[in-house]
């Protein structure tokens, strides 16, 4: 798969109206991390006064990120999502 063309709005089925309706799709932004999550303070705790990385650099990353899709239902506007993602190498919203 490697380049992926999705419309801006497509109708496919909302979970909260429960019928299909029409959604506007968006990617998904990264956020920053929740500086007072149990696992966060832990991660920042090992890297105190520590010169280097303190677990083991994996061998090889992938070649892709993932493409995080939100749909937002125009009906009652709420964002819901399809599946947990997929790779591809150009990913392209078109209007349609």
């Amino acid at each position: 798969m490697n380049e992926l063309n999705v419309p801006q709005t497509m109708r496919i089925y909302c979970n909260f109206c429960k019928k299909h309706t029409t959604h506007t799709v968006e990617l998904a932004k990264k956020r920053p991390r929740r500086s007072v999550a149990q696992g966060q303070r832990r991660y920042l705790k090992k890297l105190e006064g520590y010169g280097s990385f303190p677990r083991p650099k994996p061998d090889h990353e992938k070649t892709t990120k993932k493409v995080d899709l939100r749909y937002l239902c125009k009906e009652c506007g709420k964002k819901h999502t399809k599946g947990q993602g997929f790779r591809a190498k150009k990913f392209q919203i078109v209007k349609v």
